[in-house]
């Protein structure tokens, strides 16, 4: 559910029927408009809905105000719900949410309080690595009967996105992680990100690089790597050949980009003799949580093959089929994107797609359905296919996007995430193992996702 303010979502209990142990909760991941839609909504009030402090020349201060209206959000719409009064808090703030933090606000009735029919709750909000934003206890006067919102009073405010990405986060978290390679982790980003996938029991990560300058990234950032294997490499060249030549003995069973050129990471994967090849062309997928969009939609390729030609999409084709069934998708809609959807000898990407659906009508290309050539807005919109006419069981529900070439893929992809407000994850696909491509502009939430989709790739037992 993307909007946790609309109709049906929006709960009323009142005090009669509440029960001591009732719990609630809601998850977001913040940035940056988060905050500064918080701020413009309360300026000039000087108080959030907690009456606490507001102040623009505090930034730490405001995101913690927001973490309270995000908790006083799940009082007023889930439990007790609509018509509840907050009567008085006494809160503890801990670490400020930071852009790109998962953050989850939950409730716990503890107390039921007969004279003045209110409720006391037990609250929290914290990060994606359990750390905490605030804690503490909420008096709350609950409806006196059950109230129902009116269609256009509900507001249109979205607050949980990004829920197809957490469900794959959660699935591939486990108390066996996986053993990962990360290669120059050499800065507090990409030092940052390992142990976060690892404090979410999602890999077991080994630091390839030049040992002092992990070391001396970790002491600057002050960052716990006393539970991490180091390996020490040189350099980037000489870590990214470490990390290829562990995952041809199986120690580890992913490997991570961290501070360094992708071409320098995929040079040593990439070798004839000594890489990670299999039979299929190695391809990149981005998973994306669009929060307008019905389901998850993996692009395809936006990193690694500049220019494919037909045969390379075979390849392309098949691994993201391949990478949508792990992820739970059994029968993937392909839609193969150009800038028309009419074939036009003119433009070889429409001959492309309409050779590639021909190809799977064939049996050369197996698990999914294809149709192309699509144009971008016929292949997410029914009512663009519609439009146009499009008859076709894949236009408007596609699962899966190939794009023409890597710098469409490059730009869809990011459009999606720093415009339509998407979390991408990005893995390298078709290698003997999966690789987590990062990148420094990647919020938490994508890094973490990241290594999730790898993680289910790697207990599928294939890269691909």
């Amino acid at each position: 559910m993307s909007e946790i303010a609309r109709k049906d979502a929006v709960q009323s209990r009142p005090y009669a029927i509440l029960k001591v142990g009732e719990t609630a909760s809601l998850s977001h991941t913040v940035d940056q408009r988060d905050f500064d839609l918080f701020s413009a909504a309360v300026s000039g009030l000087g108080h959030s809905a907690l009456n606490l402090e507001v102040t623009d020349t505090d930034p730490a201060m405001l995101q913690l105000n927001w973490a309270a209206g995000f908790l006083s959000l799940l009082v007023g719409t889930r439990l007790p719900g609509l018509g509840s009064q907050i009567l008085s808090q006494n809160l503890t703030f801990g670490l400020p949410p930071r852009d790109g933090d998962v953050i989850t606000a939950s409730i716990t009735l503890k107390e039921r309080n007969e004279a003045a029919r209110s409720v006391t709750f037990q609250c929290s909000c914290t990060d994606q690595n359990n750390n905490a934003i605030l804690t503490g206890t909420l008096e709350v006067l609950p409806p006196k009967i059950g109230l129902v919102p009116s269609e256009e009073r509900v507001p249109r405010v979205r607050v949980e996105r990004h829920e197809r990405i957490r469900a794959i986060v959660a699935r591939a978290q486990t108390d066996q992680p996986v053993a990962t390679a990360v290669v120059m982790p050499v800065d507090e980003v990409s030092l940052n990100g390992a142990l976060e996938a690892y404090n979410a029991r999602l890999i077991r990560p080994i630091l390839v690089g030049p040992t002092d300058v992990i070391c001396a990234a970790a002491q600057r950032g002050n960052i716990d790597i006393s539970n991490c294997r180091l390996f020490n490499s040189p350099d980037g060249a000489s870590a990214a050949a470490s990390a290829v030549e562990m995952a041809r003995t199986g120690d580890v069973a992913l490997i991570m980009k961290g501070d360094l050129h992708t071409d320098v990471l995929m040079h040593p994967v990439m070798a004839s003799a000594t890489g990670l090849r299999t039979a299929r062309r190695i391809s990149h997928v981005f998973v994306i949580d669009a929060p307008d969009y019905p389901r998850l939609l993996l692009v395809t390729d936006a990193a690694i093959n500049i220019a494919p030609t037909l045969l390379d999409k075979v390849d392309i084709v098949q691994n993201a089929i391949h990478l949508a069934h792990i992820l739970g998708i059994e029968v993937p809609k392909v839609a193969i994107l150009s800038a028309v959807e009419l074939v036009n000898d003119r433009l070889q990407s429409t001959l492309d797609a309409a050779a590639l659906c021909k190809m799977a009508d064939r049996g050369q290309i197996k698990g999914g359905l294809l149709d192309g050539p699509l144009a971008f807005d016929n292949a997410i919109s029914e009512a663009a296919a519609k439009e146009k006419g499009i008859v076709s069981p894949v236009a408007g529900q596609a699962d899966i996007l190939i794009v023409p070439d890597l710098e469409a893929g490059n730009m869809l992809a990011k459009q999606l995430t720093f415009l339509a407000g998407a979390e991408a994850a990005g893995v390298v696909v078709g290698a003997r193992v999966p690789i987590i491509l990062t990148s420094r502009a990647d919020s938490a939430a994508a890094r973490l996702a990241s290594c999730a989709v790898a993680v289910l790739m790697a207990r599928s037992g294939s890269g691909t």
